[in-house]
């Protein structure tokens, strides 16, 4: 172990304890490597790991704080490794989308208010009149799974799967612009989500998500052969792989 990865675990150690707890200050950089014994370069560095973490958050002429730890904050650049993500991860983070967000969906019919029903609501009313708009079609898109799994009241879920979801994003988009019929098929997967919201119904909710995701995974399955040259009729298949 280095020297910094050993002032990280360190500090890591100290917040892990609660003698760092959310939101405090920590001590001046020369104090708090004299009192862990480690030399001020290695602490350094590795307080600037430790903020682009997002774990400190380090202030010019202020000091540097332990952040919220919230999950929302730790998980932030889930979002931006995910883009950075091609081939084969793609497919392997829509089996983890899939594994999540049927659950999450279920656990939402079961705590989602009134309130919530209403923005989600919404959500799908702005699919419809964006039909014809791919662009603007999975944006509502995004807004309205966004919605449903906050529903669940879950901050790390929530956080995790809007994550995951930053990379299929555009890979809908592209299924919008290739399949004709693929707007008719997303708007009619939602309304079965919503309706078993509406209902309460868990188990139904459950169901419904998992085919609209299975839905998505197919179509990359099929893109991802046919770029592959494994698919027996690849005329049918758009010609590229998504720009993802």
């Amino acid at each position: 172990m280095s020297l910094t990865d050993e002032a990280i675990a360190r500090i890591r150690g100290l917040i892990q304890s609660g003698e760092l707890r959310p939101g405090s200050k920590l001590p001046p950089e020369q104090q708090l490597a004299a009192d862990l014994g480690i030399s001020r370069s290695p602490m350094r560095e590795a307080v600037k790991a430790l903020a682009v973490a997002r774990v400190l958050d380090v202030r010019r002429g202020d000091g540097t704080y332990v952040t919220s730890l919230a999950p929302t904050v730790l998980l932030e650049g889930l979002g931006l490794a995910v883009e950075l993500m091609h081939g084969n991860t793609l497919l392997e983070l829509t089996e983890v989308r899939r594994l999540f967000e049927p659950v999450a969906t279920g656990l939402a019919a079961a705590r989602v208010t009134p309130g919530q029903l209403v923005e989600i609501k919404g959500h799908l009313d702005a699919m419809h009149d964006a039909a014809r708009d791919v662009e603007l079609l999975n944006k509502h898109d995004a807004a309205f799974h966004r919605a449903v799994v906050a529903a669940t009241g879950n901050e790390a879920l929530t956080t995790l799967i809007d994550g995951i979801s930053q990379n299929t994003l555009r890979a809908r988009v592209w299924r919008g612009m290739v399949d004709a019929n693929a707007a008719d098929r997303t708007l009619a997967e939602h309304e079965a989500i919503y309706a078993a919201l509406a209902d309460g119904d868990a188990n139904l909710a459950e169901a419904a998500a998992l085919v609209h995701v299975s839905t998505t995974e197919r179509w990359l399955r099929r893109i991802h052969a046919a770029a592959a040259g494994d698919d027996d009729d690849p005329e049918a298949l758009p010609p590229k792989y998504p720009p993802v």
